[in-house]
C-alpha cells in the first residue's frame, strides 16, 4: 500500500526553499501548502493550531506534524532512503551528517544572530556555541575538503547549508571565503537545484 503524500508548508523566500529543494532532490509528489508572509497567513488561526510558532518549513505526514528545517529535513531523507540522501544507522556517515544538521540549529543560526545584531557571546560555560569565529572556523574546516560537506557523497546536509550558506552570504552575513563560495556554487549548480529555485519565483509571482 503506497504511503500518504507529505504535505509541505511553504513561503517563497524563505528559509524553507531549503526544503522545496530537498523535495526536489528526492523526486517526489507532495501536497503543497503555500503561505504568504506578507499577509501574514502564517497567523491564521487554522495554521497555528497545527503549528503554534508560525513558522515555516513543516510538513505532516500520517497526522504527524513536523517543524525545525533540520527535523524535516532528516525525516524526509529518512522517509525515502530508496533516494540516497541520508546515510543509515549502521554507515560511519550516520554520526557526522546528524551531527551537521543539527549543528546548523544550535550552533550556526544562534551564533549568526547575535553577530549579525552585534551582541556579545555569553561566556564559554554558558554559551550553547561558544564565538561566532569558532563556529565559522569548524564550517570552512569541514568544507575545505570537499566537494561536499562529508566528503565524496551528497547528502539532505548539502541541501541545508548549501541554502543556508547562500542567504546568508548573499546578505553578508557570512564572509565569502574561497571554501565557502566554492562550495555553494556546486550545490546550486545542481538541476534540483536551479529547480527549486524557478518554482520559488513562480511560487512568489503567484502571491503578488
Amino acid at each position: 500500500m503506497k504511503a500518504p503524500k507529505v504535505t509541505f508548508f511553504h513561503a517563497p523566500q524563505s528559509r524553507s526553499r531549503g526544503t522545496l529543494a530537498l523535495l526536489e532532490e528526492l523526486g517526489v509528489d507532495y501536497d503543497l501548502h503555500l503561505i504568504d508572509l506578507k499577509a501574514g497567513t502564517q497567523r491564521d488561526p487554522a495554521y497555528l493550531a497545527l503549528n503554534p510558532l508560525g513558522k515555516v518549513p513543516a510538513v505532516r505526514h500520517e497526522g504527524a506534524m513536523v517543524t525545525e528545517q533540520p527535523a524535516v529535513m532528516m525525516y524526509l531523507a529518512d522517509l525515502y532512503p530508496e533516494k540516497g540522501l541520508a546515510p543509515a544507522i549502521g554507515d560511519p556517515l550516520r554520526g557526522p551528517y546528524l551531527r551537521w544538521m543539527v549543528f546548523y540549529g544550535s550552533c550556526f543560526e544562534p551564533a549568526l544572530v547575535d553577530h549579525s545584531m552585534q551582541r556579545e557571546p555569553a561566556p564559554h560555560a554558558t554559551s550553547p556555541y561558544g564565538t561566532w569565529q569558532e563556529v565559522l572556523d569548524a564550517i570552512v574546516t569541514q568544507l575545505t575538503p570537499g566537494p561536499w560537506l562529508l566528503g565524496e557523497r551528497f547528502t539532505a546536509a548539502d541541501v541545508l547549508w548549501g541554502t543556508a550558506l547562500h542567504w546568508t552570504t548573499m546578505f553578508k552575513l557570512v564572509p565569502e571565503l574561497p571554501p565557502v563560495r566554492e562550495y555553494i556554487d556546486r550545490v546550486r549548480a545542481r538541476p534540483a537545484m536551479q529547480r527549486a529555485e524557478a518554482k520559488d519565483a513562480q511560487f512568489l509571482a503567484s502571491q503578488a
